[in-house]
């Protein structure tokens, strides 16, 4: 670990090790600029207060581009304070790889994107929130596994299919381009035809998603309050 990396440690999750990553940028003096939980706000803190005593990794990007470590770390300074925090669209990878990179992007949530049209997260939730509600602990560390579990066979089933729609609407798009380049204008409006229909499955499921994100960050929410 050195100035300018981007690290991240496995942080746990209502007693269950490992469940997710949390990333910041090493500022290289002992210090850490990331977004700190639970206060959702972009921070420094001390090194020790972002691991929490978990081994620390880097991130690295061989392939790709890449920051040199001084404007990485002014880039991560210039958005202390910052009190934007989106589980799904502005987290703490979000933050640190559009500082490394340039790129506002979670590599967790892209490979744990779900298609939950059959898994009624609001219904999920109600087991959970009176659980919390009624400060039974172990109790709601029980159900927190179940509900994880259930998600995580969802996403697992349905995961594939998602992102094939997003597929086919990018492939659509393409073959609508080079049917118009070469005077098929007939070719062109079935694609895109094809296309709009992919969009139309792309937009319902975002909003089941947008479901699973208010039940994810309530739960993150209420059961970091529980076991803090």
């Amino acid at each position: 670990m050195a100035f300018g990396d981007q690290i991240y440690v496995w942080r746990e999750l209502a007693n269950l090790s490992g469940i997710y990553q949390h990333h910041g940028i090493d500022i290289g003096d002992g210090s850490v600029i990331h977004y700190r939980k639970p206060s959702e706000i972009i921070e420094q803190t001390p090194f020790e207060t972002f691991s929490k005593g978990n081994k620390v990794y880097v991130r690295q990007y061989p392939d790709g581009f890449s920051f040199i470590p001084e404007v990485v770390v002014k880039r991560s300074f210039s958005r202390l304070g910052e009190n934007k925090y989106n589980l799904l669209f502005n987290n703490c990878e979000h933050f640190a790889s559009w500082c490394k990179i340039g790129i506002s992007e979670s590599k967790q949530v892209k490979d744990f994107i779900p298609t939950i049209k059959h898994l009624d997260t609001y219904k999920l939730f109600d087991p959970l929130k009176q659980a919390f509600q009624g400060g039974d602990t172990n109790n709601s560390g029980v159900i927190v596994n179940h509900a994880l579990d259930q998600i995580r066979t969802v996403w697992d089933q349905i995961q594939p299919q998602y992102r094939q729609n997003i597929e086919e609407v990018n492939t659509w798009q393409e073959v609508a381009i080079k049917a118009l380049k070469n005077n098929r204008e007939d070719l062109a409006k079935e694609a895109l035809k094809r296309k709009i229909d992919h969009q139309k499955k792309a937009q319902y499921l975002e909003k089941e998603l947008e479901k699973l994100a208010t039940m994810t960050e309530n739960l993150l929410k209420q059961s970091s309050t529980i076991t803090n």
